[in-house]
């Protein structure tokens, strides 16, 4: 394989002689400049993105005809004639309308290559990279919380009710970046914080089983962060943010007569130098939570880079890690003690230190068919000071090696093979490793310009240490069918899985009086997939779309106590039927009043036991309101969980967690309010934010206060 790679390399930079230039401007129909539009020459590799003055360059092009778009989440894409490039520069400017929702969106995740989102089998949904801005949103998951069908409990994402709670073991949605996996190699877990959201350029989301593209860890949908497109010219960004906590509900929670406060600082640089591409960021992160033993200090880095060898073909890389100091806070001490932990918490900490680093040869052989190699690996290490001195070393090695046909606009075909391999050192888990080989193929054909058909197939094998090796083949089946310009229905069926993880089958350890054994006759699970949609758009303003779904979950794992001895396990005790309905739509009014709106209900049950699945909520609602004005911008966010049937009623019983049942339905209210200096020839934008208006108090988990009522001030520069 490195051979092929070097010859590729090498006859690429034989042929490598370009000497045009295009570059321009693009801005929106007020003449404000763009930061950060997609800059594409289509049918090759070559993009860029625009600087902080709206400018984009592309260099070393071969003299012939080309044709640049430029996207931009919230504005509709705009596609250039045929550019004739016969001189050495060619300029051309570029003008983009705002869209009142996203439409004619292209995707990536869905189908690991760029689709329309309405032409998806698939219920998805994109977060465009403003919010982390207009927000204050410190982390990823922050935000995943306003998206319709996703809940979090605590730091476990759940779409669609596919989880609930497993405390830091395995997760069933597929947690990406740039198509990276970033769920740990030891516990299987997501840790959100090595995501910078300042250098996330989209977040594209599949609802729903995706295992037969994306193998075991997506049986409940994918998030996948798309970082920025790195600019052509300089583009230095400076973020500081600064906040406060509030003063408790109640006299009795108040732990400390200190000002409890958070900060972070970010520097990131973009640039190019004509082949090659650069852009990396450094943030520090403090916080003196608003609980007591919860303080954290991290510094996190990234880098991204891609070398141009030609047209058709390139090399990128991408990185991301941090170090972090943080303090044990798991369960509260009891509801008067609420922000302070049990007594034998006190004093406790962790730390940690993780890498990501990937790369991605990619190599055009024709407009038709191109090959992508991606090979990646994740090194993670972390330790306690608890009474067992939990510590963890373990070493994830990934490559995935992907293939791309598409002889015209009506077929595609997407197929590929993916390799993983895991080694821990753990005093929890022991000394294991575990490896796994995955390959798949998917077909999308369009029919008569209104009939997408979406078939797909996957095989798995997973070997889990010393554990018998297991085997799973996940079909799809996809339509898509536009009855006009307006109305668009849908439907899927699948078959997904998920490989156990080494914490879920090996772990050993006490911790916070609660004893984990393992369980090495754990089983993989499955589950079988129904979804009916339609999206409509009423008019210019106004579009929505709905979805009925029906999940089927045969040996769930899911965490419980042995009564035999009191100690937790994994163990597949679930046999689950998850049903529901998930609705979303977009109302714009006049050209600057845009709110969005989405609702999920959800019959999620332990068909065996007669239960209601544990962290499930059965109503759950977002509703946003966002308002901009020559410079002010400004918005309200609103959630609301009904009260979850089910949770871990045994830590109550045993007196490990007490008061640990007492929950609410959960109302959280979020203002946002900003000014944009850009347009002043000031690079500058300021926002401020105001978290949990109403100071309610509410868990997500058990016996954890979420966080109180908190003020942001976020300050931007990009020169």
């Amino acid at each position: 394989m490195y051979k092929i790679v070097f010859i590729i390399f090498i006859w690429s930079a034989a042929i490598y002689s370009q000497n045009g230039e295009i570059h321009g401007t693009v801005k929106d129909e007020s003449g404000l400049a763009i930061i950060g539009a997609n800059v594409i020459v289509e049918n090759t590799l070559i993009g860029t993105a625009t600087d902080s003055k709206g400018n984009f360059k592309i260099l070393k092009l071969k003299k012939g005809n080309y044709i640049v778009s430029v996207s931009m989440i919230g504005y509709s894409k705009v596609t250039s004639e045929i550019i004739t490039l016969d001189e050495n520069v060619k300029e051309i400017d570029f003008v983009l309308t705002p869209l009142s929702y996203t439409i004619d969106q292209l995707i990536i995740t869905a189908n690991k290559y760029a689709k329309d989102i309405r032409e998806l089998a698939a219920s998805s949904y994109i977060l465009d990279q403003k919010i982390f801005s207009e927000k204050n949103f410190l982390q990823i998951d922050d935000a995943l919380r306003y998206v319709p069908g996703i809940t979090m409990t605590d730091d476990q994402i759940s779409i669609r009710g596919s989880s609930g709670y497993s405390r830091g073991a395995g997760t069933r949605v597929l947690v990406a970046m740039d198509g990276i996996p970033i769920y740990t190699p030891d516990s299987g877990d997501i840790v959100w914080e090595l995501v910078p959201v300042n250098e996330i350029g989209r977040v594209e989301i599949i609802k729903g089983s995706a295992s037969s593209l994306y193998g075991s860890s997506a049986i409940g949908g994918v998030v996948n962060i798309i970082s920025k497109e790195i600019s052509s010219n300089p583009v230095t960004f400076v973020k500081i943010q600064n906040g406060i906590y509030d003063t408790p509900s109640f006299d009795e929670w108040k732990w400390t007569d200190k000002l409890l406060s958070f900060n972070s600082q970010t520097i990131s640089h973009s640039r190019s130098f004509e082949k090659l591409s650069l852009s990396g960021s450094i943030t520090r992160f403090e916080d003196y939570s608003y609980r007591k033993n919860d303080y954290q200090l991290r510094f996190g880095g990234f880098l991204k880079s891609n070398y141009q060898f030609s047209e058709s073909t390139s090399l990128s890389l991408i990185g991301t890690g941090y170090t972090r100091d943080r303090r044990t806070f798991i369960y509260w001490k009891d509801l008067n003690n609420a922000l302070s932990p049990a007594d034998t918490d006190i004093g406790q900490s962790t730390n940690s230190d993780r890498t990501i680093v990937g790369l991605n040869f990619n190599h055009k052989f024709s407009d038709a068919f191109s090959l992508s190699i991606l090979p990646n690996a994740y090194i993670s290490y972390w330790t306690d000071d608890s009474e067992t001195k939990n510590s963890s070393d373990s070493k994830m090695y990934r490559t995935e090696i992907r293939s791309n046909y598409s002889p015209d606009q009506y077929f595609n075909l997407v197929s590929g093979f993916e390799f993983q391999y895991n080694n821990v050192s753990s005093n929890i888990f022991g000394t294991r490793n575990s490896n796994s080989f995955g390959a798949y193929s998917q077909a999308d054909y369009k029919l008569f310009e209104k009939l997408n058909l979406s078939f797909g197939l996957r095989f798995d094998f997973n070997k889990l240490a010393d554990l018998e090796s297991t085997n799973s083949v996940s079909p799809k089946l996809g339509i898509n069918y536009k009855v006009n310009e307006f109305t668009t229905l849908r439907g899927l069926a699948s078959k997904g899985f998920r490989a156990p993880t080494l914490a879920e089958a090996f772990t050993s350890t006490t911790t916070s009086g609660v004893t984990v054994k393992p369980n090495p006759n754990i089983l993989p699970e499955t589950s079988y997939s129904f979804e009916l949609g339609i999206n409509h758009i009423f008019s210019q303003n106004f579009m929505a779309d709905l979805s009925i779904f029906n999940n089927e979950y045969y040996d769930m794992i899911e965490p419980g106590f042995d009564p035999a001895d009191g100690q937790l396990f994994f163990n597949n005790v679930t046999r689950a039927r998850i049903q529901g309905i998930d609705f979303n739509s977009t109302i714009s009014i006049f050209s600057n009043l845009n709110l969005k709106m989405g609702y999920i209900y959800l019959w999620a049950r332990d068909i065996e036991n007669k239960l209601t699945l544990k962290y499930r909520p059965k109503h759950s609602a977002v509703f946003a309101i966002d308002f901009d004005y020559d410079l002010f911008e400004a918005g309200i966010d609103f959630r609301y969980l009904s009260r979850v049937e089910n949770i871990d009623f045994e830590l109550v019983d045993l007196g490990i967690v007490p008061d640990g049942d007492k929950r609410v339905e959960i109302y959280v209210v979020d203002l946002n309010a900003g000014i944009n200096l850009f347009s002043l020839n000031l690079p500058f934008r300021i926002f401020f934010n105001l978290t949990n208006l109403l100071n309610y108090n509410y868990v997500e988990l058990i016996g954890n206060i979420a966080p109180i009522r908190n003020y942001s001030l976020n300050i931007e520069a990009i020169f």
